[in-house]
């Protein structure tokens, strides 16, 4: 028998065996264990045999199995997709789409934060001309990290490269003057938003533009209460003084939801006092970029609208490449 057939059968009985591990393990040990079950990457490259892309085909399934079987990707799923994608993309790093989707799921904790962003980098350093990955990897230094300089950095490296927006020149010049983060989030989530057309993660992004939309009109009424203050002398002592009375400085106020929600979705939200601000009952509480919820506390700025409509971006599916392009 020649040593390629001796490689193919050591490669097919390696993957049946696999499968046969993890079919015997009770289904609800599995999903407790989660990413237990996926070897290190070394390990797996290491048994390989030479057909790196036909496993990473299989890890890349079933880590597309895990993310379609689940109603949510909570923290220790998304540990779980990590996992799997690191295998794949350290098996094959030609692939494309891979390292994005962790990405988009690896947000619960910074270090997942961090663990996805290596896998981005990873991907700049396989695919240097696509402009997503860096976009990405600004995404979560802004968004979740807070880092304003690093964010830019990985912006401006894109700014030059095939298919970038034309905005990112504009954006990149926001994160150096550190301002405008609700605009600069909004930006992000647009693209992010345009560049899917898994339904999970565009109502992630839209959920982050609704919030964004009533953040702006939140703004808009701390500055009417700035300026009834200036005129009457004096505080507001209900949210109504702001279009009534002798000293009021608005006319109407702005819809406490959403514009797009139809009518039969909508709650019937109102404006209230909190101490220093005002809140809408959609969601009790002041717009904040997402990544205070684990790590630094930082709430948006004040800061003029901008007009940064960013272009459409198509992300691809999984291709297993063994050059530049996946």
């Amino acid at each position: 028998m020649s040593t390629k057939a001796i490689q193919i059968l050591a490669l097919v009985g390696f993957v049946f065996l696999t499968g046969w591990a993890h079919a015997r393990v009770p289904i609800e040990t599995r999903a407790d264990l989660g990413a237990d079950f996926v070897p290190a990457p070394s390990a797996v490259a290491a048994a390989s045999l030479g057909f790196d892309a036909i496993l990473a085909d299989y890890y890349w399934l079933q880590a597309v199995q895990v993310a379609g079987a689940q109603s949510a990707i909570d923290e220790r799923v998304a540990g779980h997709l990590g996992r799997l994608v690191d295998v794949v993309t350290t098996l094959n790093p030609h692939v494309g789409h891979p390292y994005r989707f962790a990405a988009i799921w690896m947000t619960h904790s910074r270090a997942q934060v961090l663990e996805a962003n290596r896998l981005l980098e990873r991907a700049i350093e396989y695919h240097p001309d696509d402009w997503r990955n860096r976009f990405y990897l600004g995404f979560n230094h802004f968004y979740y990290l807070g880092n304003y300089p690093a964010a830019a950095e990985a912006l401006e490296a894109a700014m030059e490269l095939p298919g970038a927006p034309r905005y990112l020149p504009r954006l990149v010049a926001r994160l150096k003057s550190q301002t405008g983060d609700i605009e600069v989030a909004a930006v992000f989530l647009r693209q992010l938003l345009e560049g899917t057309e898994d339904e999970a993660e565009r109502a992630k992004y839209e959920t982050g533009l609704d919030e964004i939309e009533i953040e702006r009109k939140a703004r808009f009424l701390d500055h009417a209460r700035a300026a009834y203050r200036e005129l009457a002398g004096k505080d507001i002592e209900r949210i109504e003084d702001l279009v009534t009375g002798p000293f009021r400085v608005i006319e109407n106020f702005p819809d406490p939801e959403p514009d797009a929600i139809p009518d039969p979705l909508r709650r019937g939200s109102f404006w209230e006092i909190e101490g220093d601000r005002i809140v809408s009952s959609y969601l009790g509480a002041r717009y904040e970029v997402h990544y205070s919820h684990f790590g630094g506390h930082k709430g948006a700025l004040y800061d003029e609208h901008t007009n940064l409509e960013p272009d459409a971006a198509e992300d691809t599916g999984y291709e297993h490449a063994e050059g530049e392009g996946a």
